[in-house]
């Protein structure tokens, strides 16, 4: 296979979301694989150190302040973006945010904070950037969602509501820009470890648990989303577009662990799920 089906040199890519996390993670696999990049989060200061990392692996890096809540800061970053390179092959629609609590306890200010963050702003994020990719006629646009873009789970409402219409959303726009030459895509992430959760991976019964429910027996590591985001952004996945793959280690198979039963193992029965 040609590795020109996975090369991103000569090829600009702004990450959303790089001040930590699978953010940082998604632009480390794509500076690897050839691409310069455009940094973002709401205070530039903090993705310094990250910048010069990427710098140190060859590829031109920009910082970038983005309140993705704020349409003239994403108006003005789109626009710093391409004065800085020329040119944007590549977005990964990466910032977002949770609020984690009991339906009953949702407040209003939380429901906006999150659709807000994670669905609004991927929306205008993606549209500003779609802007300078139709007169090129190309582009790749991948929308982070998440496993709970096609299952629910307590406690994550708005957030669930958000991820879902991240998957719905992009559906939508590839039909709208496919004519030109844009792919729009969902790149959903199962159970991974990131600051926003990692209070939960502090607590081995609960990991156990959700090891039972994956098939692969093991949370998702961040080098596990390296190869689906390159693909995703490169020429490998030109004829791919308004899909949502899910890197989730099998969860959304809605598999459960089996229980045996002495009796009905030694009757030959089939174990049933949980």
């Amino acid at each position: 296979m040609s590795d020109t089906l996975f090369d991103l040199k000569g090829q600009t890519a702004i990450v959303t979301g790089t001040s930590r996390g699978l953010g940082q993670y998604f632009a480390r696999a794509l500076a690897k694989a050839g691409a310069d990049l455009v940094l973002t989060s709401r205070h530039r200061d903090s993705l310094l150190p990250f910048e010069q990392e990427i710098r140190s692996l060859g590829r031109k890096a920009v910082s970038l302040e983005l309140d993705v809540r704020d349409q003239q800061s994403i108006e003005r970053m789109v626009e710093a973006a391409e004065a800085a390179f020329g040119h944007l092959e590549i977005l990964v629609n990466n910032a977002g945010c949770n609020v984690r609590k009991p339906a009953l306890d949702v407040a209003w200010d939380d429901w906006n904070l999150i659709l807000e963050t994670n669905l609004r702003g991927s929306f205008f994020v993606a549209q500003a950037v779609a802007r300078r990719m139709i007169p090129r006629r190309y582009g790749r646009i991948i929308n982070i969602g998440s496993v709970t873009s096609v299952a629910g789970y307590a406690g994550l409402g708005p957030y669930g509501a958000s991820r879902g219409g991240i998957r719905q959303l992009t559906m939508s726009l590839a039909d709208d820009w496919g004519k030109h030459g844009i792919t729009v895509n969902c790149l959903a992430p199962g159970w991974f470890c990131t600051e926003q959760n990692k209070v939960l991976y502090e607590n081995k019964e609960w990991v156990d648990y959700l090891c039972d429910r994956i098939p692969v027996k093991r949370p998702g590591e961040p080098h596990d989303l390296d190869a689906a985001v390159v693909f995703l952004a490169a020429e490998s996945s030109r004829y791919v577009t308004g899909q949502t793959l899910l890197v989730d280690g099998g969860i959304s198979t809605g598999a459960t662990r089996a229980v045996v039963s002495t009796s009905k193992s030694e009757t030959g029965q089939k174990a049933e799920p949980e």
